[in-house]
């Protein structure tokens, strides 16, 4: 069966989000091959430009930290309440390691077993297009132009799109277009998990 997904997939492996479960569920059956994982290109680069922009955040949030840690330090009745600070500043810059190397952990798992649809100038085109016929932002229109371009080009068996956009997604001609292709839109991991689950075991 095959199986598309967007950014927010990544998302949640990579942020151990709410989701993050099913998606290795469902990464698990792509490694055992008992299904086709397909990706476009564009969702790779908007986690890692996320990990990036809140790194930068945590970044500067932490330097404010141990500035206003070591001004209260000045006073002694705070003094032995500043480790709280420091423990949160070092939360930060935790988190921010933990996550760089969940990216980078995954980003070779999906390597190895997701299909990558390529980012072409037909795909950035058509996702042009899409911004207006389906009022789409920029992102969301070049996902949508990816796995329709794809769907056009394989054969009609069953297949599902499993987002967490559902609001952006959820189009009656985006939803018609899918159907004409055999494919059907589930708008949580956990659903598409158990919706594919019960076909391919």
């Amino acid at each position: 069966m095959k199986v598309y997904i967007e950014t927010n997939f990544f998302l949640e492996l990579v942020f151990e989000q709410e989701q993050h479960q099913w998606c290795e569920y469902l990464l698990a059956l792509a490694e055992a091959k008992k299904i086709r994982l397909l990706l476009p290109a564009y969702c790779l680069i908007e986690p890692l430009d996320k990990l990036t922009r809140q790194g930068q955040i945590r970044r500067e949030l932490q330097r404010t930290l141990d500035a206003e840690a070591r001004q209260l330090s000045r006073t002694a009745s705070y003094t032995v309440r500043i480790s709280q600070i420091q423990d949160l500043a070092n939360l930060f810059a935790q988190s921010t390691f933990d996550e760089q190397q969940r990216f980078y952990q995954y980003l070779s798992r999906i390597d190895q077993s997701v299909e990558i649809i390529p980012l072409t100038a037909e795909v950035i085109l058509e996702g042009k297009r899409n911004e207006t016929r389906y009022d789409l932002g920029v992102q969301d229109a070049i996902v949508c132009a990816s796995i329709m371009t794809h769907l056009r080009q394989q054969d009609r068996s069953q297949s599902c799109f499993l987002n967490r956009n559902s609001r952006d997604f959820d189009v009656p001609n985006i939803l018609q277009e899918l159907n004409q292709y055999n494919c059907r839109m589930i708008p949580l991991f956990d659903q598409g998990y158990q919706f594919i689950n019960t076909r391919v075991t």
